[in-house]
């Protein structure tokens, strides 16, 4: 394993570990609304203190994009961060969260690491390495039917409400071809479980980089497809998602045009 990628699974497990100690005192958290439905917590920032303190230990000239603290520094070498993926599943108690990490060099993604503390799994990649879970290889799913796949989305919210009716039409048409649709409400587990054949396919509009980093290699090393709904790379910017197998992120990408057509 890449010395990135120890150091990446420290940081998450030391993440981990803050928010399932304060799981149990969820009444207690001091918690602030960013936006519509969506929220910060002490947790959030305790754990991305943790992340950066230990980033900072081996690699303090790299810089760092957290969902929390924003852009620091300037460095070829970027960690982006996500300190709990799902928190408003965690601030109901609802047990679907994660912590994401991933490494860029010159905007290139090379490491990404998903860590789920109450399944204490640990999803990893690096570029040209394959993909891993608690160290055995992964795989995308062999299905090729949509009428046989499960597949995972998550609903538009904050900026991203005007285009709930083009969701609306996307959600409609997946359900009627595929065996059935789950939302979670992490999208980093989504995309993992994707790496992992637990999930045929996912989409989603309006994610944010830090969500998707780590969870887009670790799909593509697991021999998966992802791009935005114009099969371009910039997915990672307008935060618009499509991933799958091969064939079901096919499928998925001519289901999903006919309502894409306001997405950038």
């Amino acid at each position: 394993m890449h010395g990135m990628v120890n150091i990446a699974v420290r940081a998450a497990r030391q993440a981990g570990a803050i928010a399932l100690r304060h799981l149990n005192q969820l009444e207690a958290l001091e918690v602030v609304e960013k936006g519509r439905n969506e929220f910060v917590s002490k947790v959030d920032q305790l754990a991305e203190e943790a992340i950066i303190e230990v980033i900072r230990e081996y690699y303090p000239e790299h810089s760092i994009l957290a969902e929390e603290g924003g852009q620091q520094g300037n460095h070829e070498y970027q960690w982006i961060i996500d300190p709990l993926d799902g928190t408003t599943n965690y601030l109901h108690g609802f047990p679907t969260f994660a912590v994401s990490i991933a490494v860029t060099h010159n905007g290139q993604l090379e490491h990404g690491v998903v860590y789920d503390p109450l399944r204490q799994e640990i999803f990893t990649a690096s570029r040209g390495q394959g993909a891993h879970l608690d160290g055995r290889r992964i795989r995308v799913s062999k299905r090729a039917s949509m009428k046989q796949c499960l597949i995972a989305t998550g609903f538009p919210y904050r900026s991203n409400m005007p285009l709930i009716d083009d969701y609306l039409g996307m959600l409609k048409a997946v359900i009627q071809e595929s065996a059935g649709v789950r939302r979670p409400g992490s999208a980093a587990l989504d995309l993992c479980y994707v790496a992992a054949g637990r999930v045929d396919g996912f989409w989603e509009i309006g994610l944010n980089v830090w969500d998707v980093a780590a969870g887009a290699l670790i799909i593509r090393e697991a021999g998966g497809r992802i791009s935005d709904y114009h099969g371009t790379e910039k997915f990672l910017d307008n935060g618009n998602i499509i991933a799958g197998n091969p064939k079901t992120y096919a499928a998925l990408s001519k289901l999903l045009a006919p309502y894409a057509h306001n997405l950038p």
